[in-house]
């Protein structure tokens, strides 16, 4: 058996009855990672032995295969066993077309970044998470060094390293390194798939932050895609008096309902910005919605959420479909509409999991499809998640 150095030393009470870990013996446990009791403590060692990955090597070409890690843990850094990993658009986004915005797929990545799973190592300086941990995992590392991130809007520093952004890989492995002030433990009761759903849940919490959802406020959702969905949960755990929401899809404007809209409105294809937002200010009359966010950023959902908002309200423009558009910009003028930009999310985890923890948002019923991590498994995930017009898959997970 080859074994790396000793990661650490844990006393086996500490260890949760949960984790799959014997407390007996030498032995050598699903994770392939071996421990041994000796005078009253647990003793890491990593096994060798492969770790695969998802990788993309450019379009349409997608990847099952080894993807070594490094032989020892940088300072402050966890070695995590992933568990749960669901599919975001973006990773289909850069499947398919190798690219978003700026970010281009030059190099092989890993794709995946909305994950959780169980600390299996401990890195030099880690003092706050211990071998057995389960966490869900931040995707976004940003460097500290400038002014955004030290004002507390690490999602703006320019050199930040999030997952399956290229060229930083992703976390669709069975094991995967990241710094442990980004990993959060899950509470009792909140599973793996939970944690992973963190990350689209942050999405909508920052939505909510940048747009002021509070008591009182009626708060109309452009698109009922998973995000559109995470945003409408979090706006109702904010207390938004009336909710609202728009798609396209009658299978998502029916889970819309059963997750707390007060009103959702499937259109048709062909309606047009003004025919759409003159539905929303009947809705919600006499003075129409005061907070609108937009989960879809085309041209045509932000002249709707613009054309549709009361006066002296605000447009919180989530989505990112369209790069350039044509807006009514006398409308925000005259009525003083603020419409503010939202770019991922910041300080949002551990919320994300008191809500989950103490039952104020359920995000497992969006999780339509659920998959091992094999090569067949993976490009069936990713073809599901593409064509999730005919499949109907709204979030496809994979437990690995």
């Amino acid at each position: 058996m080859v074994t790396t150095p000793l990661t650490g030393d844990v006393p086996p009470s500490s260890m949760p009855n949960s984790a799959p870990y014997s407390r007996q013996g030498l032995q050598r446990n699903k994770s392939g990672l071996g421990h041994a009791v000796s005078n009253g403590f647990v003793k890491w060692t990593a096994l060798t032995q492969p770790n695969y990955a998802a990788v993309l090597h450019g379009i349409n070409d997608m990847r099952y295969e080894e993807f070594p890690l490094a032989s020892t843990l940088k300072e402050g850094t966890v070695r995590i066993e992933v568990k749960a990993v669901g599919i975001c658009g973006s990773d289909v986004h850069y499947w398919k077309r190798g690219r978003i915005a700026d970010f281009v797929v030059k190099e092989p990545m890993v794709i995946g970044h909305e994950s959780a799973g169980v600390v299996v190592e401990i890195g030099p300086g880690v003092r706050d998470l211990v071998v057995g941990d389960r966490v869900a995992i931040e995707p976004g590392v940003p460097c500290w060094t400038n002014r955004a991130s030290r004002e507390g809007r690490y999602n703006l520093c320019p050199d930040i390293k999030f997952f399956a952004t290229p060229p930083v890989h992703g976390s669709l492995a069975n094991f995967i390194d990241h710094p442990a002030e980004f990993c959060f433990k899950l509470p009792e009761g909140v599973s793996f798939e939970e944690g992973a759903m963190c990350e689209p849940l942050s999405v909508g919490i920052h939505a909510c932050r940048r747009g002021k959802v509070e008591p009182g406020k009626n708060v109309v959702i452009l698109g009922a895609g998973p995000i559109g969905l995470m945003t409408l949960a979090a706006a109702k755990s904010f207390g938004a008096t009336s909710l609202a929401i728009t798609d396209i899809s009658p299978q998502n404007i029916a889970l819309a309902k059963k997750m707390g809209a007060t009103e959702a409105y499937c259109h048709p294809r062909t309606a047009t910005p003004q025919e759409i937002a003159d539905y929303l200010k009947k809705m919600l009359s006499p003075y129409g919605p005061e907070i609108i966010i937009d989960c879809v950023g085309f041209e045509s959902t932000v002249q709707t959420a613009i054309r549709s908002c009361c006066m002296g309200g605000k447009v919180v423009v989530v989505g990112m479909g369209q790069d350039n558009m044509t807006l009514p910009m006398s409308t925000v003028g005259v009525h003083e509409l603020d419409v503010l930009g939202c770019f991922r999310y910041a300080n949002t985890y551990p919320l994300c999991l008191s809500l989950l923890a103490n039952k104020k948002i359920d995000v497992l019923p969006l999780v339509t499809h659920r998959l091992g991590f094999s090569e067949e498994e993976v490009v069936k995930g990713f073809d599901t998640a593409l064509r999730s017009a005919e499949t109907k898959a709204i979030k496809v997970m994979f437990n690995l």
